[in-house]
């Protein structure tokens, strides 16, 4: 085997492909487009354009996630998987907290 297919079974990626860049292209250009029509239209209210917007940035992670960082839940991806699911808890931890303590704040000010 060579040393690059070593490489990809040791760290558990999918093969590199144009094929996958190109979806990973076109997915975040139409997430990108929505989202800026959303709000460049006002199609929505202001409650659902915020939901919406997350709805989109989400799926645009995920898209760019899995076509251009290539991960996967196979066994040999969960070398990758799992560091970047403890990251989002980190991160959601983090970022939940901050708000929480800013809410409360901003309650107990008034």
């Amino acid at each position: 085997m060579s040393d690059h297919a070593t490489t990809q079974m040791k760290y558990g990626a999918k093969a590199k492909t144009l094929k996958s860049y190109m979806t990973g292209l076109t997915l975040s250009l139409i997430f990108t487009f929505s989202a800026f029509a959303v709000i460049g239209k006002h199609l929505l209210s202001v409650p659902a354009s915020y939901i919406t917007i997350t709805a989109l940035a989400v799926a645009q992670l995920f898209a760019q996630v899995i076509c251009f960082l290539r991960m996967n839940v196979s066994r040999e991806g969960n070398w990758n998987t799992m560091p970047f699911i403890f990251t989002f808890i980190v991160v959601g931890v983090l970022v939940g907290g901050s708000l929480w303590i800013m809410y409360n704040l901003d309650v107990n000010m008034m």
